[in-house]
């Protein structure tokens, strides 16, 4: 009974029907179809290898059919089997390999492949090695050695720090020292009248200052006789300070040109011409330059060994009148001879108006001065200079009231400049 009911092995039939076309067949196998009729192939037995697995009570038996039949469905089954794996294979090929002209065909300004996707920062992706740098930088010199660059570092380094000194040097501002006046004490007198004074006048010190400079008056210094005795001597003034200016005031005594006083009226005062000796001997020789106003021309002559008039009026009978009541509104006229640095100062002026304010005047030229302007009207000396210094030069007027004056006083800014720029070229 089971003999008689128990079906034909269904392997052996699934297998004849996944055999290959015969050599005969009109389509030549290639490695991309008999890949795929082997995976329609495995998939069938697979499939047999399953159904055979069911128990037999649980399968209910085909019905028999007869050989013909069978045939024609195995030769259908194969041939489906093979025109799939021929689409299959011509759909993969058509995938790995685009038809030419597919980018000919994209639409104008469509984005690339890949825009829009997120950066992939973990894979290196180091540059070829043909792109690669093969000769040294060119800041690099194939000669250098670590000494020829250390040395190089050296002096750029040395060279930073002079620039940074010489800038402080020629943008630090001029420091200008003002010889003091002096008022002596009134003997019994009570009050400031008693005491000695140092002190300048105003218009000598703006004028200074109107340059952008600091002014330092220079006190008198010594032991003897002094409530509060200091070791600071003047050449400690002269060693600090860039220049000198040496303001008018009272009469220079005869005694420091080794004459007797011609008139009690007029003694001069001695102590203040030693104290400003000592200072002009002392800014000369630390080569700082000197301009003397009024009685500093007049000390300046005295100092390298010239006499002066001690009074005009009744030495020089014929000269013009050279002070008078109105103080510093009374004027004459100067000239400027050949050769004078005055005349380079002042471009296209061989006279000046100035203001003229002193009884006294240079009377025999000290050694190695020479005349800078002289009165129009009587030669007297007005201006003098020593030569042997970078600048040490006096005017017999006062330039601190020639702008109060009016514009047609010589305008004496010039001058000052002059002695300015003497003192930032000689203060180191």
């Amino acid at each position: 009974m089971s003999e008689n009911t128990t079906p034909p092995h269904s392997g052996s039939a699934d297998s004849s029907s996944v055999s290959p076309p015969s050599s005969s067949s009109s389509f030549p196998p290639s490695p991309k179809v008999r890949d795929a009729t082997a995976r329609v192939a495995t998939d069938t037995l697979d499939s047999a290898s399953a159904g055979k697995a069911v128990s037999d009570a649980d399968v209910v038996p085909p019905p028999p059919r007869d050989a013909s039949t069978h045939d024609v469905a195995a030769e259908a089954r194969a041939q489906a089997v093979h025109e799939t794996a021929v689409q299959e294979a011509a759909a993969q090929e058509a995938a790995a390999q685009p038809p030419t002209g597919a980018m000919d065909n994209k639409p104008r300004g469509a984005p690339p492949p890949g825009f829009g996707a997120a950066p992939d920062f973990d894979t290196p992706r180091p540059p070829p090695a043909t792109v690669l740098a093969t000769l040294p930088p060119a800041y690099l010199r194939q000669t250098d050695t670590p000494w020829a660059v250390f040395g190089r570092s050296i002096a750029a380094h040395v060279r930073r720090l002079f620039d940074r000194a010489g800038q402080r040097i020629t943008q630090r501002t001029l420091r200008i020292g003002v010889s003091a006046r002096i008022f002596h004490p009134e003997p019994g007198a009570k009050g400031l009248r008693g005491k000695t004074l140092q002190y300048l006048e105003e218009s000598i010190a703006h004028w200074v200052m109107s340059r952008d400079v600091v002014v330092f008056m220079i006190p008198t210094v010594g032991h003897q006789g002094m409530l509060h005795p200091s070791n600071i001597r003047l050449r400690d003034y002269a060693k600090h300070l860039d220049g000198l200016l040496l303001q008018g005031g009272a009469d220079v005594s005869p005694q420091s040109y080794a004459q007797a006083t011609s008139c009690i009226e007029w003694p001069g005062d001695r102590v203040r011409d030693m104290y400003e000796l000592e200072l002009l001997h002392e800014f000369i020789e630390s080569g700082k330059p000197v301009l003397g106003i009024c009685r500093g021309c007049q000390l300046i002559n005295v100092a390298f060994g010239g006499t002066l008039y001690q009074d005009i009026s009744t030495e020089v009978p014929t000269a013009g009148i050279h002070v008078n009541e109105h103080y510093d509104q009374h004027r004459h006229a100067v000239r400027f001879p050949d050769g004078s640095t005055l005349m380079n100062m002042f471009p296209g002026q061989r006279e000046a108006l100035v203001n003229s304010i002193h009884h006294q005047a240079v009377k025999t030229l000290g050694r190695d001065l020479n005349i800078e302007a002289v009165s129009a009207e009587d030669g007297l000396i007005e201006a003098v200079r020593y030569r042997r210094a970078p600048f040490v030069v006096g005017v017999q007027w006062h330039p601190e009231f020639h702008r109060a004056g009016g514009p047609e006083l010589l305008d004496c800014t010039p001058l000052l400049d002059t002695f300015l720029r003497a003192a930032r070229e000689t203060r180191f």
